[in-house]
């Protein structure tokens, strides 16, 4: 169990992991893995995260636990699984389960174990909360209907952004005859069960990339993820900048920089969010973003004839073009104005404007709030942008988790 649950990584954007003693007597492994994960709504809330058993016959080139991978192979059952979560859940450490799983063999195998976890439970157990499962590809449709019926979010990792890409990543996944349309097919059995009497809150459907390790573009990612996300089948999308990892098969290609994942986030919340469209979006002439500044004042810098707008006018829509301006914040002046005159800055900064990224971008009563430009973002990375520049050892591929 420890080898398993320990495998959880911490989350990416911001609510740190912690370790637990095992609530499961004296369990002969004494920890398990407890991620916090953040609600769209704010706050967040605690998850156990294991998988099921590193045992995989794939050959993943960027996986540590890919057929040929030097490491301990072990599994537990659906009914320890179920046991062990519900300790942690009445100890309240854990609201909530995210479950993946190995391929040791046949898909569907792998993916009966998972889904029998799930089943003791909601049946045996009586759990009505929070359930994440990750479905392995080659699970068969019959698999992805009964995850919609008993978890609250299925995941489907496509990877990459095609066929050519997920084949030089591994020889073992089929973007478009398994994985793109397994996704498609959760989000719409999701999207159906949204709201309907007596069936279980739903969270959508998610994915990731590997980015980095298969030669594509930002472009192309976020090309896939605005189609999904039109179409309301993917809630959202996760970005793991590739890290090699020693023993594995990538383990000599070099490492994403950490700032490519930070754009592509940054870039996915515009497209989800902020009501951009995908061509609004400023690439390189190699299709990516760039990596020394955020995408909306990539945009902004882009269009100055859009600019300045007046605080007291401007239409949430154009406002949350602003760098320095959420949606939250739009929404908060736009309702203020009715009621509150806007005297200066420190109205502003209070409604929750970024006064140094926005007041150029701004005029208040006709006056502008800043005659110079915002200075570049203050680098966030090591030059190159890089989380570490060797590979590292790890037991479970960096991308598991999410």
């Amino acid at each position: 169990m420890e080898l398993l649950a320990d495998s959880a990584l911490a989350d990416r954007e911001g609510v740190p992991r912690l370790r637990q003693p095992s609530p499961v007597g004296k369990h002969p492994l004494a920890s398990v893995g407890i991620a916090g994960v953040r609600l769209p709504g704010g706050g967040c809330v605690n998850l156990m995260r294991v998988m099921q058993t590193n045992a995989c016959s794939l050959s993943c080139g960027y996986c540590p636990t890919f057929r040929g991978g030097n490491v301990p192979r072990v599994s537990i059952s659906p009914d320890e699984t179920a046991r062990t979560f519900m300790g942690v859940h009445r100890k309240g450490l854990a609201s909530g389960l995210f479950l993946t799983s190995g391929v040791p063999g046949r898909a569907s195998r792998a993916t009966d174990r998972m889904l029998a976890t799930l089943d003791l439970l909601r049946r045996r157990e009586g759990f009505t909360g929070y359930v994440h499962i990750k479905l392995l590809p080659g699970a068969e449709p019959a698999q992805v209907e009964e995850a919609a019926r008993l978890a609250n979010r299925i995941s489907v990792n496509l990877e990459a952004p095609g066929d050519g890409y997920v084949h030089r990543l591994t020889h073992d996944k089929n973007f478009s005859g398994d994985l793109l349309p397994k996704l498609e097919y959760a989000g719409r059995l999701l999207a159906a069960r949204r709201g309907v009497p007596g069936t279980l809150p739903v969270s959508g459907a998610t994915t990731q990339f590997v980015v980095g390790a298969s030669g594509e573009h930002d472009r192309e990612i976020l090309a896939v993820v605005d189609r999904l996300e039109r179409r309301r089948l993917l809630h959202h999308a996760h970005f793991s900048a590739f890290q090699p990892v020693v023993g594995t098969p990538l383990e000599n290609h070099p490492a994403t920089p950490a700032a490519r994942e930070l754009r592509l986030y940054q870039a996915e919340h515009l497209l989800r969010q902020y009501g951009f469209a995908l061509d609004e979006l400023t690439f390189g002439r190699d299709g990516d973003l760039d990596l020394d500044r955020d995408p909306k004042s990539a945009w902004a810098r882009a269009h100055p004839s859009f600019f300045p707008l007046e605080v007291t006018r401007a239409s949430y829509e154009a406002l949350v073009r602003v760098p320095g301006l959420g949606p939250t914040t739009a929404r908060a002046l736009v309702a203020a104005r009715r009621t509150t005159v806007l005297r200066g800055r420190e109205d502003l900064r209070a409604a929750g404007v970024a006064i140094a990224r926005a007041a150029y971008y701004l005029t208040l009563r006709g006056r502008r709030l800043s005659d110079t430009a915002p200075a570049e973002q203050l680098r966030l990375f090591a030059p190159g942008g890089h989380l570490t520049q060797a590979p590292y050892r790890t037991p479970v591929p960096p991308c598991a988790y999410r």
